[in-house]
């Protein structure tokens, strides 16, 4: 046989065996009647995830055409079969109740070759139960009363630099300095370390910060791959953060903890708790003797977390006063009528502002900083009283934050920004599911009283002592980013601001 003709073979035989594996994974939810688009040949339903639209759009847009169809509908994240939640029944299903089959959200991680990913809101299995059992005392109410005066103080100088900021210019960029003023409070109650974001513009904090959530490593179609065959990927030793993000973050904690450890300096903060879970040895939970790259993920992922949610939540929140003058009129009012009452403004005060928690929970209603969250199947399941609706062991089910948050019947006329959704009486009316600002179930947010804290302390003072309007630069309909692992607008948020 000539040796063009061997060649010729050898394509066709492997162009067909492509061509059966793409037929068989991509007829997967054709096979079992399940509802779901057609998929395209390398990126399933995700063509266009991270160039035109954010993952979360995607999902959102998916929820939202399929609804009503049955408990879910499948979905193709590149070449891997996936269900996206649609009914609320079958929701509450898989984050509370049959949670036991999914407690892993089954997200991509490489502790061994990228080791700021091995942190708990990645962790799966055992490991992720045991630490998060260790890191819950962390974030009980007593812990925050106890960082509160931390937050007070950083309160203060966003204040101040404020004022100083426009003298020069009164229209601003508000999410960046929220992210400065956040990017400091953590600092000193994550790390014991003033940031110093706020004065400081060029912090090399707030920009590695910023750049591991909006920057991936990877172009797009890379991160989809990865997103595809997530076991490939790691055997592959695949990373997701940026270099010099690593570098930065590892050599900052790295030096923090010897100098703690050199110099036996003791504080109640969240370093101090995993300082001593590294030395520990004999700790019976499995995590005592945690190695150095362990401790350092946990601090790296609530350093993000404390930084990106509470700051874009304040953000949006205030744009939308801006938009609607008198919501913010009416917030402006309790505020003050709290600091009358209380000048120093306690810990217990500010989480009592019944107005305010509405601002800030209708905020994350129409802009959910995390727009979606993902649980996987330990085991073959079927949704209840759906026989039809079966999923293999490893199937991953998505449940659209933002699709739920925008969905018309939950929330009638979902684009416009109503606090009165989150009255006291309309709240005790709503099932859990249909508010996941926070997640739900035994895997929601860990840090959720320290985000509320920190959101509520941040707008109370901004609204006491400042005016937010649009301006001719203000974007009246926000764009979002489709790189940013979050919902970050495309744009600027810019305001105009003036001292009252």
């Amino acid at each position: 046989m000539e040796p063009t003709t061997q060649v010729l073979y050898l394509v066709l035989a492997c162009t067909s065996v492509v061509l059966v594996f793409l037929r068989r994974h991509l007829n997967y939810w054709k096979r079992r009647g399940i509802p779901h688009e057609e998929p395209h040949a390398l990126f399933g339903n995700m063509k266009g995830a991270r160039s035109e639209m954010g993952v979360g759009e995607i999902l959102a847009n998916y929820y939202h055409k399929f609804k009503g169809s049955g408990p879910f509908a499948g979905i193709y994240i590149g070449l891997r079969p996936a269900a996206v939640l649609l009914d609320k029944t079958a929701i509450k299903h898989v984050l509370i109740k049959d949670f036991s089959n999914f407690t892993d959200r089954g997200l991509y991680y490489n502790e061994k070759e990228d080791p700021l990913t091995g942190h708990i809101f990645f962790m799966d299995g055992q490991k992720w139960r045991r630490m998060r059992n260790k890191l819950s005392p962390t974030f009980t109410s007593g812990k925050m009363k106890y960082m509160y005066p931390t937050l007070q103080k950083v309160a203060d100088e966003l204040v101040e630099v404020l004022a100083e900021r426009i003298q020069e210019d009164p229209v601003l960029e508000i999410r960046d300095l929220l992210g400065r003023f956040t990017t400091d409070i953590i600092g000193r109650v994550v790390f014991g370390i003033e940031c110093n974001c706020l004065k400081n513009k060029n912090s090399d904090f707030m920009n590695f910060g910023r750049k591991s959530i909006e920057v991936p490593r990877h172009h797009s179609v890379i991160m989809n791959l990865i997103d595809s065959f997530p076991g490939v990927a790691r055997k592959l030793g695949m990373r997701v953060l940026p270099e010099d993000v690593h570098q930065f973050f590892m050599r900052i904690i790295k030096e923090t903890v010897d100098y703690r450890e050199q110099n036996q300096v003791k504080a109640n903060d969240f370093l101090n708790l995993l300082i001593e879970l590294k030395n520990d040895k004999e700790d019976k939970s499995g995590l005592g003797g945690l190695t150095f790259e362990e401790m350092a993920a946990q601090l790296f992922a609530f350093f993000i977390a404390g930084l990106e949610t509470s700051s874009s939540t304040m953000a949006y929140a205030i744009y939308e006063l801006a938009m609607n003058p008198e919501i913010q009129d009416r917030l402006r009012h309790e505020v003050m009528q709290a600091f009358e009452k209380d000048e120093a403004i306690t810990y217990e005060t500010v989480m009592q502002i019944p107005y305010l928690n509405q601002v800030l929970s209708e905020s994350l209603r129409k802009y959910p900083i995390g727009s979606f969250v993902t649980r996987r199947a330990l085991n073959d399941y079927t949704i209840p009283g759906y026989p039809k609706y079966s999923v293999e062991k490893g199937t991953t089910f998505f449940v659209s934050i933002l699709g739920i948050h925008h969905d018309p019947e939950l929330y009638p006329n979902p684009e416009k920004f109503d606090p009165e959704r989150f009255s006291p009486e309309l709240v005790k009316q709503r099932e859990s599911v249909e508010f996941l600002g926070f997640g739900d179930g035994p895997r929601n947010c860990i840090g959720m009283r320290f985000g509320q804290m920190q959101s509520r302390l941040g707008l109370a003072y901004i609204i006491k002592h400042y005016r937010f309007s649009v301006c001719p630069q203000t974007e009246r309909n926000l764009k979002f980013d489709p790189l940013s692992q979050s919902l970050k607008t495309l744009h600027p948020i810019l305001l105009r601001v003036e001292a009252i």
